[in-house]
């Protein structure tokens, strides 16, 4: 029993003591960012932007007429597999129930 107290004593020890270097050692760490980060600012004569979105964007008229030509293809493909499966329905139904046109 001394054995296992011991050790749970020890392991609490050690945990309590890393907590406290990462602690200090994060603190630390933190404090001189900002340190270095508030010197910058202060001795930062203009502040970089980036250019405007506008200017980033490039124009590219064959790829959109490309992509406009394929979202049309595409939807007629969905409008045209769904005539057919309209038609298919009514030509099942038609054959189950005997309805005739």
């Amino acid at each position: 029993m001394s054995f296992l107290a011991g050790s749970i004593a020890g392991a609490v020890v050690s945990g309590g003591v890393y907590y406290g270097f990462s602690s200090l050692m994060q603190s630390r760490c933190v404090v001189v960012i900002l340190h270095l980060l508030s010197e910058r600012l202060v001795t930062a004569s203009t502040v970089l932007s980036p250019p405007p979105a506008s200017t980033r964007v490039v124009h590219r008229p064959f790829l959109t007429l490309v992509q406009s030509r394929w979202n049309q293809e595409v939807a007629s493909v969905f409008a045209t597999v769904a005539k057919w499966e309209q038609h298919a329905s009514e030509w099942g139904r038609k054959l189950l129930y005997g309805e005739r046109s």
